[in-house]
């Protein structure tokens, strides 16, 4: 596997030596040699010991020669003895075990060797649930989030957010919060209204849209939009989306979404992990998403992955889940991959909007007509994955939705 090194003059020892010098003094201490033509000089004084000694006694050439092939060697057989490993453990113990056995080797290399844990996670094709699910703290955040914004309408349209014939006013004449400021409105409509901000020196946008619905209940607004299945026959762009692995421990789930994107941009997929909670104390509903890797989808050269997204939806209900009437917070930003001008991506991104809202508002109601059969997922917990007989996550079928015909070109899609 590995071929014997050739016979080569000791002249890195000289890097080598000069590289742990500068850490360790000649006392031993740490610190740096004061003068390093000193270390220069007794390494040409080694150098010229050594080249003297191989040629008087090629002996140690030899030696030389013999000790780079042990090395080689012994590498070569502890690489092979980790595969033989690998085999045994896949034969013997199942897929649940294994992913077990591996995160809590993982965890104890984590602090000391964390991007060597994510390349043997890729080779080896596990998900780190550790690493990669959505925290507690980002829960958090968005309900936090949510609250911010409801004290932010009362300040910018009074008391009621339907009272459409108050003055409105800026962001920077109700905060001095430099990051709220930055928030430009872009789109005033009657179920709901759009801000952006630039993201950094990037030429990306964030987008944040605060609504409110008064024929439809939050059950059913918040099911349509977790709910992969019934997605795929109200949303017409969707080519592909399916559940990839659940998470037993939080119920977070990795999806793989597919979506078509105006013509003429390649249809673009997405890999993201998502996690839902129901606080029936606070009255809140969240659901977070962002993407991540997973060793199970590959990029696909017939789409462009988007490797930059995040989104969070927080419903505040007026009276109960069950009952007509909320409030939603969709704070969304990605990075589709366009070659496009700024302006011309936050356009797409403006006018998809409304039409994608207004498609999850229609499959809400015809959700609350009965018309369609959504899973509830809020009374049952997170689906165990017990139904699809794998040890420790769980997959959907991935029954693909192709629409045949082109889209819109003020269509995008959003999660």
């Amino acid at each position: 596997m590995f071929h014997p090194l050739q016979w080569r003059p000791p002249s890195s020892i000289y890097s080598c030596y000069t590289n742990s010098a500068r850490f360790f003094g000649c006392n031993g201490r740490l610190g740096s040699w004061q003068n390093e033509k000193t270390l220069k000089g007794s390494f040409q004084w080694l150098f010229a010991w050594l080249q003297k000694s191989t040629v008087k006694c090629p002996k140690q050439k030899s030696l030389l020669s013999l000790l780079a092939n042990q090395c080689s060697y012994v590498t070569s057989q502890r690489v092979q003895r980790a595969q033989q490993i690998g085999q045994l453990y896949s034969n013997i113990y199942s897929e649940r075990t294994r992913k077990s056995l591996f995160t809590s080797l993982w965890r104890k290399f984590q602090g000391r060797h964390c991007n060597a844990g994510k390349l043997m996670a890729l080779l080896t094709g596990v998900f780190l649930w550790e690493e990669e699910r959505i925290k507690e703290e980002e829960l958090k955040r968005s309900a936090d989030d949510m609250k911010h914004m409801e004290e932010i309408t009362r300040l910018l349209w009074g008391s009621g957010t339907e009272n459409q014939t108050q003055e409105i006013k800026s962001h920077k004449d109700i905060t001095s919060d430099p990051e709220e400021q930055s928030w430009e409105m872009v789109m005033d409509k009657k179920h709901f209204r759009l801000w952006r901000r630039p993201i950094g020196e990037s030429h990306l946008y964030q987008y944040r849209v605060f609504g409110t619905y008064m024929d439809v209940t939050p059950r059913q607004f918040f099911n349509v939009q977790l709910d992969t299945k019934y997605r795929k026959k109200w949303d017409s762009l969707v080519i592909k989306l399916e559940v990839i692995e659940r998470d037993r421990d939080t119920g977070s789930e990795v999806v793989h979404w597919v979506t078509h994107f105006p013509y003429p941009m390649y249809s673009r997929d997405y890999v993201y992990v998502r996690r839902y909670n129901v606080d029936q104390e606070n009255n809140l509903m969240i659901l977070v998403s962002r993407a991540v890797e997973h060793p199970n989808v590959p990029e696909d050269p017939d789409f462009v992955r988007v490797r930059t997204y995040e989104s969070q939806m927080v419903i505040r209900p007026h009276k109960t889940f069950d009952e007509n009437g909320f409030d939603y917070l969709l704070t969304y930003s990605d990075n589709p991959q366009t070659v496009f001008p700024r302006y011309c991506v936050s356009w797409m991104v403006s006018s998809g909007m409304p039409d994608f809202l207004e498609k999850l508002h229609i499959a809400a109601l015809k959700a609350k007509n009965m018309e369609i059969e959504v899973q509830d997922y809020i009374s049952s917990k997170p689906m165990e994955g017990g139904s699809s007989g794998s040890e420790g996550k769980a997959s959907v079928s991935s029954q693909e939705h192709k629409d045949e015909g082109s889209c819109s070109p003020l269509q995008m899609d959003y999660a």
